[in-house]
């Protein structure tokens, strides 16, 4: 796939079209720059995670139908969310499959093209788009989504490592949760809440300028966290940084109030 004959459908996500769209307009500016063509479908909609967290099959069988179609005409589908890209690539196919076989084939055919951006971009050796420069010690926080589900470790590390100046600085249990989970943080706060602010203490003991993931839920959290524990520690999604677009404030920096927890 060649990028003049990559026409790539951008997944922008509930999260990054609600509480941060510089995210999306991060994404579009990557992708072009390596040639791409990019269609954000109007008619987009929910990846189905949220009632798939809750148990609710029956309503991801109906959002189903509505993306694919919405993604029909497109060589890749590209989404800045780790949690998203693999609810649309594993799971939306598994429920389908198992309550409406008859779009089994539209479903395999749909996963088959779902990247999260780090991958995508590391998949076609994109990396010469990245072009930024920062002279920062960057926290990459390893979203669970990334590592678990798309296996996603390197890929992104080794993107930031192209971004001139910038010095990857590896937190200490680097792997473990932040707490967010999606639901998780709301049916259990308490355990959440302890989870991030164990988070957050190997943050500011790796005394870094920035930290950054491929997942804007964690990042919210995390940025909820530190500002409400006083630490001034920006945070940013990825595509913000390897597009070297830091026009929007960074994350969570507005007090001691601002934080989830």
């Amino acid at each position: 796939m060649s990028p003049v004959q990559c026409r790539v459908g951008l997944f922008v996500s509930c999260l990054v079209d609600v509480m941060r769209p510089v995210v999306g307009f991060s994404c579009i500016s990557l992708l072009e720059r390596a040639g791409c063509e990019v269609v954000v479908p109007l008619e987009q909609t929910c990846c189905g995670q949220p009632a798939l967290n809750s148990g609710d099959r029956q309503s991801v069988c109906t959002l189903a139908p509505k993306i694919f179609s919405a993604f029909l005409d497109v060589d890749a589908i590209v989404t800045p969310s780790a949690s998203c890209a693999a609810t649309l690539k594993f799971q939306l196919a598994m429920v389908v499959k198992d309550n409406h076989p008859e779009l089994s084939e539209r479903a395999e055919a749909f996963s088959a093209k779902v990247f999260e951006l780090t991958e995508f971009l590391a998949h076609q050796g994109y990396e010469s788009v990245i072009q930024s420069s920062f002279d920062v010690r960057v926290a990459y926080h390893e979203a669970c989504s990334a590592k678990r589900d798309l296996g996603l470790t390197s890929k992104p590390r080794n993107l930031l490592k192209k971004v001139k100046g910038c010095s990857l600085v590896e937190l200490a249990d680097k792997d473990t949760c932040c707490g967010f989970g999606g639901l998780f943080s709301e049916k259990f706060p308490d355990i959440s809440n302890a989870m991030v602010d164990k988070k957050c203490q190997a943050i500011a003991a790796a005394k870094v300028d920035l930290v950054v993931s491929t997942e804007l839920g964690c990042l919210l959290n995390i940025a909820g966290k530190l500002s409400h524990s006083g630490l001034a520690i920006p945070c940013r999604h990825i595509a913000e940084v390897l597009a070297g677009d830091l026009s929007a404030p960074p994350l969570a920096m507005a007090g001691p109030d601002a934080g989830a927890h």
